[in-house]
């Protein structure tokens, strides 16, 4: 009997000092709130990332919110009320732009919304503080502009290339500007889970049309992490197909210059190493006959087979 009871704490003691070797996981889940550009209000870009194993939420743009949130719960990947984990799940908002299909959803639902920070580059705060959150277009939610100062939400500035952690997740970020119709600038989000990572691009024009560097200055960054593995995904938007003309473009992409951007990435890396990281394709624009061609000509275009997720609303990505 003493053998016997020895033998279930040496087993009990195994796998606990296991358990803590193992340490928290790795890598990250997405749950799509709103995939498309466009003129699908209940369906723009908001996407929930947190580190896998937890339900502490930052919100990739925040486009479509609750009507995204609705979805989930009906499809059981997120538990709850929509009230509760709008309130108490989403810790935050990192703003890519200014663009209403970026931000609308966070406006609409700030009356219902809980405290928490919204992150991003100066003049995208700025925006939002001087256009969105003043007392004539709507009302002061946060803890700048316009007096009264509500001060639900707290205005957090990027830097770019410095780290900063997400209040209430456990994660990190670093912020790169992008060109969204030069001058205009949107913002890549490089976000850290321990030693894993995803990188979320958002509008962005390919570097030869906006007459930029910014997206090989980003691929120059993020190269040595998908040389080491350590890249888990890429967010990157394919606005419109093939056809559509260059100086109709307003800042995004086609396939073709989608596989442009990434052959520039590819030529920085370490071979075969991009082969591995997940493409999430993002702002993909209705009507539907279009978005059916862009998928089209992204998997005829894949001559390098990269792995292309195209994600659906309320629909689970693990990205490990």
């Amino acid at each position: 009997m003493l053998k016997r009871v020895c033998l279930i704490g040496l087993i009990l003691t195994a796998c606990f000092f296991k358990g803590a070797a193992q340490g928290p996981e790795l890598g990250f889940k997405v749950i799509p709130l709103g995939v498309k550009g466009g003129i699908e209000e209940d369906n723009l870009s908001a996407y929930l990332l947190a580190a896998a194993g937890t339900d502490q939420y930052i919100s990739l743009d925040a486009g479509t919110i609750n009507s995204g949130i609705r979805k989930a719960i009906k499809a059981g990947i997120l538990k709850g009320s929509a009230e509760e984990v709008l309130k108490n799940q989403v810790k935050g908002y990192l703003i890519s732009h200014a663009h209403l299909d970026h931000v609308s959803g966070l406006i609409i639902n700030s009356p219902e919304d809980s405290p928490k920070n919204i992150y991003g580059m100066p003049t995208v705060l700025g925006i939002l503080r001087d256009k969105y959150f003043t007392w004539d277009a709507w009302a002061n939610f946060a803890n700048e502009g316009e007096k009264p100062q509500l001060k639900k939400y707290t205005y957090t500035a990027l830097e770019e290339n410095k780290e900063q952690p997400l209040a209430g997740t456990g994660m990190t970020v670093k912020a790169y500007p992008l060109s969204h119709v030069n001058p205009y600038q949107s913002t890549a989000f490089l976000v850290r889970n321990q030693d894993a990572y995803v990188l979320y691009l958002g509008d962005t024009g390919a570097d030869a049309v906006e007459k930029s560097d910014k997206l090989q200055k980003l691929w120059m960054q993020v190269a040595p992490l998908i040389s080491e593995g350590k890249l888990k995904a890429i967010f990157l938007e394919v606005s419109f197909p093939n056809e559509q003309p260059e100086n109709l473009l307003f800042g995004h992409l086609t396939p073709k210059l989608f596989y442009q951007e990434t052959k520039a990435l590819g030529q920085l890396c370490k071979a075969g190493t991009l082969e591995k990281v997940s493409f999430i394709v993002t702002h993909i624009k209705p009507p539907a006959a279009k978005e059916v061609l862009i998928r089209k000509e992204l998997k005829e275009g894949n001559r390098n087979q990269l792995k292309l997720i195209f994600p659906r609303q309320a629909e689970l990505l693990k990205l490990d």
